[in-house]
């Protein structure tokens, strides 16, 4: 199984829509640049779907779970049983992102990718590369083979998104100890030593237990340099750190971008793949959109470095695409505004 894939590259953008889009918003009724990121959005999505009047009809979320070895050291506050539980959760729809999706009329995929305790359960994908990764404190997360079918779970993810014409993909995740994993991967991407001030609470750690997991990422680190040195590789890093439900998000922002399926990206551990996405993929990042600033400590250091400014900040921190689900309105505001204002010559107002 190849890899090349991921270098193929990205769905070219239209930029003649993109001109007219941005012609349009000169013309209609209130001073230029008031509605801000709105208007930026509109014009995005003309780009994105080639047309003067884009629309957002069809939202596609795809949540990934998989279980983490490094849980046995004691780096969340959450036992790693609630991964499986949590998936039951999505499926029966009493979790915050099967509210979400149902509200935004959006379909809403769960993904086993490496789920440890999990029962049989109708509606969820059968796409478990193993029972959790290894404990990435003391072993290399996965080998190559397992990197390759996380990776391939993502791809067939946007696959499936393209064939129910999505108009947007929002990936989401559930995995105990992801915060670590991810924390991990982003301080070694990014060259960046502050480790202390990269880890967050996560599931809710206090600050003894903060500080513990800034001790174990310092000793993941160490492990990873003391074996690989410097290597920013991030295929390299995924396999060595990461998580299969990173991975498959990675892998699933990657393939849209060259499906020509705008990205919307949810929190923290999101982030961080779609970090490794653009280092694996440099054009992927003109496909997506970064939806909120987590609460979580190293979210906003990951977005400066990408250079990129979040739509919200309603300081949530609970994954599973809970964030991104919540622009989904303020996008489809973006592009009513653009579609339907009227034009000053139209209202017959003085421009």
């Amino acid at each position: 199984m190849s890899l090349e894939w991921l270098k193929k590259p990205v769905h070219s953008i239209d930029n003649v829509a993109r001109q007219d889009a941005n012609a349009r918003q000169a013309i209609l009724t209130k001073p230029a640049g008031s509605l801000g990121m709105l208007e930026t959005l509109a014009v995005q999505f003309s780009a994105w779907q080639g047309t003067i009047k884009p629309e957002l009809d069809r939202v596609h979320i795809s949540i990934f779970a998989a279980d983490h070895g490094v849980a046995e050291e004691g780096v969340s506050a959450f036992p790693q049983v609630v991964t499986g539980e949590m998936v039951k959760n999505f499926v029966c729809g009493g979790a915050a992102i099967s509210v979400l999706a149902k509200e935004n009329k959006a379909s809403l995929e769960i993904i086993d990718v490496g789920v440890k305790s999990l029962p049989e359960l109708d509606n969820v994908i059968n796409a478990n590369v193993a029972n959790a990764t290894q404990n990435i404190a003391k072993n290399d997360a996965m080998d190559a083979e397992q990197l390759q079918r996380a990776l391939q779970v993502g791809k067939d993810a946007a696959e499936r998104a393209k064939e129910s014409h999505t108009q947007l993909f929002i990936g989401g995740e559930m995995g105990i100890a992801n915060t670590t994993s991810a924390t991990a991967m982003s301080c070694q991407l990014l060259g960046f030593l502050g480790i202390t001030e990269m880890t967050g609470a996560g599931t809710g750690l206090d600050q003894a237990g903060i500080k513990h997991k800034a001790e174990v990422i310092t000793s993941i680190l160490a492990r990873y340099n003391n074996t690989f040195g410097k290597d920013t590789n991030p295929l390299t890093v995924l396999r060595v750190m990461g998580g299969f439900e990173i991975a498959a998000l990675s892998a699933a922002y990657i393939r849209c971008g060259q499906l020509g399926i705008p990205v919307l990206v949810d929190g923290f551990i999101t982030t961080a793949a779609a970090l490794l996405a653009i280092k694996m993929n440099k054009g992927v990042e003109q496909w997506m959109i970064f939806s909120h600033c987590s609460a979580e400590s190293g979210h906003t250091k990951i977005l400066a470095a990408l250079g990129v400014k979040p739509l919200l900040n309603l300081e949530m921190r609970l994954g599973e695409a809970s964030g991104a689900a919540m622009v989904i309105p303020v996008i489809k505001h973006a592009l009513a505004l653009h579609n339907n204002m009227a034009t000053f010559a139209e209202a017959e107002v003085s421009s």
